[in-house]
């Protein structure tokens, strides 16, 4: 049985106005993890992903290069207890 997990995820670079978000969303929706992405005011984004442990952490490594124009210089991660709460994957504002 897989395990199902929860990750929160901060990402930091150029990871603002380069689609960052909408792309985290098609990437999380193509690999089955469900949960939210958002800008912070720091510049950075931060992501929640939840589904089993293999999809959430193939989303990570998704997180680590990013969509073309940005560049990514950081992922920092806190596995957090898996809550179920989420029914999809959303740009949170």
């Amino acid at each position: 049985m897989v395990e199902d997990v929860r990750a929160r995820a901060v990402i930091t670079g150029r990871v603002q106005g380069v689609a960052y978000r909408v792309e985290t969303q098609w990437a999380a929706e193509r690999i089955g993890v469900s949960g939210w992405v958002r800008n912070r005011a720091d510049g950075s984004v931060e992501a929640v992903f939840e589904g089993e442990r293999p999809k959430v952490e193939e989303m990570l490594a998704w997180c680590r290069r990013g969509p073309a124009p940005a560049r990514v210089t950081g992922v920092d991660v806190k596995w957090e207890g898996y809550s179920g709460e989420f029914t999809g994957f959303r740009i949170a504002r």
